[in-house]
């Protein structure tokens, strides 16, 4: 390797890296990105898992948080020229019920309220409600989420809030973001159908129907897919990774795979560099870890701040998750009616009692007995990702326990994810065939991705957890990582922290990312 030395080196190449990487390079510091695996990307990448010419995504599919977030609207017209490009999905996100009906949000706004009237008509007013209030409502709780985690940013959204929405309405807001998906779904809809297809969001990031504080995450993906529609890249995810990529070398950084890094270098309270492939990279001003907070303890040694290395510790990480790539004939038929054809996401989750079970369940360390499923249909969108007339189907199977202690229906007798994957795959499957019969027969091949494997493949997917860490209260907001740390910052000096772990958190907005290169870069 010879002896290499940056102004940042970044340990790696999730998209909260590149995003850093891209930013700093543009403002004239040297990088270097390291990472352990033979390509970069982290849990966004694309590649044929099943059969040439089926293009599945690894982990994450929706890149709507990327096309929305200020660092992509900032680098467009750049990334565009390193072959960025996006597909929209209208028809967004649907579930199916055990009666062979179904009930699902696009952008038409006429049709989503037209079905959500058929099954009631004041649920149909709510959201007419909802829809009227969101452009006013979503600049605070987006400028929520996108604020840097200290007092002064915090301090200045709620004198914000105060001033357009007053004391009462402040207040009307602050019980929002602390309520469950439960509490607010059912203050809001009657109907257990809807309340069901937008707790299944919650899911995603952790939020069981009854956990604190996940009210707005089915909030806001309702109201923002009728908005703006779902965003996918053309090709796969990987487009992301490939275009920053292409940005960051054509500025002069650096971009090593299968160079995993052994060591953090630190001195007197400051980092120096890292060692990898047993050779020192020197980093002249910032060494930025884009890992899970037990890692760092392992690359750091400890960092000599007993508060902050005891947070790193007992970080909490979410249950886990499997992945299932499917290469199919032909997309499934859904019972429930053909258009369910033409949707991005059909989440197989019929009830919020249902949502809570599993959860329990997996954070039990059982198998569920019936597991969450997202049924992800990009071709209907994006048919370039498999051969013509053919399609790929991009399963989550949610959630699973990182360890097994058990199976909730008494059925698999396997503790080892090598044992239990394919008899837990074959759960899911069943579900699957259950609301699309004939779904079986059209699979041509099939790769299972067990938690073990997403860990395996990414070292920060802890437990095959997608999102780096829980994010219930107590590990949110100002929280996470850690008290006094949510800005990325560390103990050490000249030591940064980046990727789902930091706030704001997982999803490939990037958040952290974009936040840490403003922060280095002196704005």
């Amino acid at each position: 390797m010879g002896q290499l030395s940056a102004d940042a080196v970044i340990i790696g190449s999730g998209v909260n890296s590149l995003v850093c990487a891209h930013h700093l390079a543009k403002r004239g510091w040297s990088v270097i990105v390291l990472e352990q695996a033979d390509e970069p990307g982290g849990a966004v990448r694309t590649g044929e898992y099943t059969g040439a010419g089926f293009a599945h995504d690894w982990a994450a599919m929706n890149l709507s948080m990327f096309a929305g977030s200020p660092y992509f609207q900032e680098n467009a017209a750049e990334l565009a020229t390193h072959g960025l490009e996006f597909v929209g999905a209208s028809n967004c996100f649907a579930s199916v019920f055990p009666d062979d009906t179904w009930l699902g949000i696009g952008t038409d706004a006429v049709a989503n309220r037209a079905r959500i009237a058929a099954m009631s008509e004041t649920d149909a007013q709510a959201w007419d409600a909802l829809t009227a209030a969101f452009p006013a409502e979503s600049e605070h709780i987006l400028g929520l989420l996108g604020a840097r985690m200290n007092l002064r940013a915090i301090a200045s959204i709620a004198w914000k809030s105060l001033r357009k929405k007053g004391a009462g309405g402040s207040l009307d807001l602050a019980r929002f973001l602390a309520s469950s998906p439960r509490v607010w779904l059912e203050e809001t809809f009657e109907s257990p159908k809807l309340r069901a297809l937008l707790g299944s969001w919650g899911m995603h990031l952790d939020f069981a129907p009854d956990i604190t504080g996940g009210a707005m995450f089915p909030y806001l993906e309702a109201m923002a897919n009728q908005a703006f529609g779902m965003a996918l890249g053309k090709g796969g995810a990987g487009t992301i990774v490939t275009a920053m990529q292409g940005a960051i070398e054509a500025r002069g950084g650096r971009i090593l795979c299968s160079t995993p890094v052994e060591r953090i270098l630190h001195a007197d309270g400051k980092a120096t560099g890292v060692i990898a492939g047993g050779e020192t990279i020197t980093a002249n001003r910032a060494v930025i870890a884009n890992v899970a907070p037990r890692a760092m303890l392992e690359l750091t040694g400890g960092s000599g701040t007993d508060r902050y290395d005891t947070a790193m510790k007992k970080f909490r990480h979410a249950p886990g998750t499997m992945m299932i790539h499917l290469a199919l004939s032909d997309l499934p038929d859904w019972a429930a009616g053909a258009e369910l054809r033409d949707y991005a996401y059909v989440h197989i989750a019929p009830s919020l009692d249902q949502m809570a079970r599993t959860y329990a369940q997996a954070t039990a360390g059982l198998l569920p007995d019936e597991p969450v499923i997202v049924v992800g249909q990009p071709t209907t969108v994006d048919p370039s990702r498999a051969p013509e007339g053919q399609h790929t189907l991009w399963v989550q199977v949610r959630m699973a326990p990182g360890e097994i202690r058990g199976d909730a229906a008494g059925k698999i007798t396997a503790t080892s994810w090598d044992e239990a994957a394919q008899p837990f795959a074959e759960r899911a499957l069943a579900l699957i065939e259950h609301y699309a019969p004939g779904t079986r027969s059209k699979i041509l091949a099939q790769r299972i991705v067990a938690p073990t494997d997403l860990e395996a493949d990414n070292p920060n997917l802890v437990g095959g957890d997608q999102v780096c860490g829980s994010h219930h209260l107590s590990q949110h907001f100002l929280f996470r990582p850690a008290r006094g740390y949510a800005d990325g910052s560390t103990p050490i000096t000249g030591l940064y922290q980046t990727g789902a772990a930091v706030w704001p958190g997982a999803g490939t907005g990037a958040g952290a990312g974009y936040q840490l290169g403003l922060k280095l870069a002196g704005k």
